[in-house]
C-alpha cells in the first residue's frame, strides 16, 4: 500500500532523472597500466584525468607554448626552494639558459651560496626545535642546516663586501648577485651561471635572511655602507616593457611572485602565466591568489593555469617534459 500519492514519483523522477545536453570536451580517462610503464605517456595522461593532474598537464602544455613563442621566460621561486634539491632544477635552467629572468628572495639567494660550502641534510618534520637549538642545527620542514654553514658564509662573504665598500661605489643587488656568483666560483652553484651567462637575477627583499644578518654586522664596522635597490625596479621594468612575449613560472608565492606580476604590468600583462602553489585565496593575499585576480590589475593577460601542489614534486614534472627535452 503506497502512503504517497503517484504524483510525488513523477515530480522526484522530473527533477533526478531528465535528459541533459552532452558537454564538449576530453572525455575523462586515465593511464592503462595494461601497457606496461611508460613514464611518458603516464604524463600525458594526466590531461584526462581531472583535478589537478589536468592542471598540471596545462601547466605543461602552457610552458611549450611559451619556450615555442620564443617569449621571454621569468622564473619566480621561493627560497624554501633553494633549500630543497629543486635548488638543482633551478641551476639546470640557469646552466642552460633556458629561462631569462630570475627572482628570489634572500634565502633563495645565500643558501645556493652556503650550499656551495656544506651539504644541507635530511632529516624529520617532527625533530624536536628544542633539541636541534642545543645541537646548533636549524630545521627547515625536514632539512637540517647545521649553524655552521653560516659561519663559512660569513667568512666568504665578508672580502667581497670589504671590497664593494672599498671601491666607493653603492652596487645594486642584481651586480651584488652576480658578483657572489662569480665569486664563488662553483659549477653547483645558480649564481655562478646567472654571472656567467649574464642572466639577470632581482632579488627584492635581499636583507631578509642571512644576507641581512651578515650586512648588518658589517655595517658595525662600516656604518656609511649602502646597497641599491631603486636601480634593480627600474631596470627590471625597462627591461620588461621592451619584451614582445613574456611568460611566467611562479613556484610559491610572496614577494618574489608580486616582483614578476608587477613588472609585466608595465606592458599590460604576461602573455603566459604558470602559478605552483598550494594558497588559497579567501585571505586576500596576492600569494594566494589565481591568475584571474592578476588580469584585473593588467598584470597578466593571454592563457595562465595555476596548480594547486608542492613544487618538489611538480617542478621536475614540468621540466622534464618541456626543458630538458628541447
Amino acid at each position: 500500500m503506497s502512503y504517497f500519492p503517484m504524483e510525488t514519483e513523477e515530480i522526484a523522477r522530473k527533477n533526478v532523472l531528465f535528459e541533459s545536453k552532452e558537454p564538449e570536451g576530453i572525455s575523462i580517462k586515465g593511464y592503462d597500466f595494461n601497457k606496461g610503464v611508460d613514464y611518458d605517456k603516464i604524463l600525458a595522461s594526466f590531461l584526462s584525468t581531472g583535478f589537478q593532474a589536468t592542471h598540471l598537464a596545462k601547466a605543461i602544455a602552457l610552458i611549450e607554448t611559451m619556450i615555442k613563442e620564443k617569449a621571454t621566460i621569468y622564473l619566480g621561486y621561493t627560497s624554501n626552494l633553494v633549500t630543497s634539491g629543486i635548488r638543482d632544477v633551478i641551476r639546470y635552467l640557469a646552466e642552460h639558459k633556458k629561462v631569462n629572468v630570475l627572482v628570489t628572495t634572500a634565502g633563495g639567494i645565500e643558501e645556493d651560496i652556503i650550499k656551495c660550502l656544506g651539504d644541507f641534510k635530511l632529516g624529520k618534520f617532527s625533530a624536536s626545535g628544542e633539541l636541534l637549538k642545543q645541537e646548533g642545527v636549524n630545521r627547515a620542514g625536514n632539512i637540517l642546516i647545521p649553524n655552521a654553514r653560516y659561519c663559512r658564509f660569513e667568512e666568504f662573504l665578508m672580502p667581497i663586501l670589504e671590497k664593494i665598500y672599498a671601491e666607493k661605489k653603492t652596487i645594486s643587488v642584481s651586480d651584488f648577485i652576480k658578483l657572489i656568483g662569480k665569486e664563488i666560483n662553483n659549477e653547483q652553484s645558480i649564481y655562478y651561471w646567472c654571472w656567467k651567462n649574464n642572466i639577470d637575477v632581482y632579488c627584492p627583499a635581499i636583507t631578509d635572511g642571512s644576507m641581512g644578518d651578515m650586512i648588518h654586522f658589517f655595517m658595525y664596522k662600516h656604518p656609511d655602507f649602502k646597497m641599491d635597490i631603486a636601480a634593480d625596479i627600474h631596470k627590471l621594468n625597462e627591461f620588461t616593457i621592451t619584451q614582445k612575449k613574456t611568460g611566467i613560472i611562479l613556484l610559491g608565492g610572496g614577494v618574489m611572485k608580486h616582483h614578476i606580476c608587477n613588472t609585466n604590468m608595465m606592458r599590460n600583462g604576461a602573455d603566459y602565466s604558470v602559478y605552483v602553489n598550494t594558497g588559497e585565496e579567501w585571505d586576500g593575499a596576492d600569494s594566494n591568489a589565481r591568475p584571474d585576480e592578476a588580469v584585473s590589475w593588467g598584470k597578466l593577460k593571454g592563457e595562465s593555469v595555476k596548480v594547486f601542489g608542492d613544487a618538489t614534486i611538480l617542478f621536475p614534472l614540468m621540466v622534464a617534459k618541456t626543458f630538458a627535452r628541447k
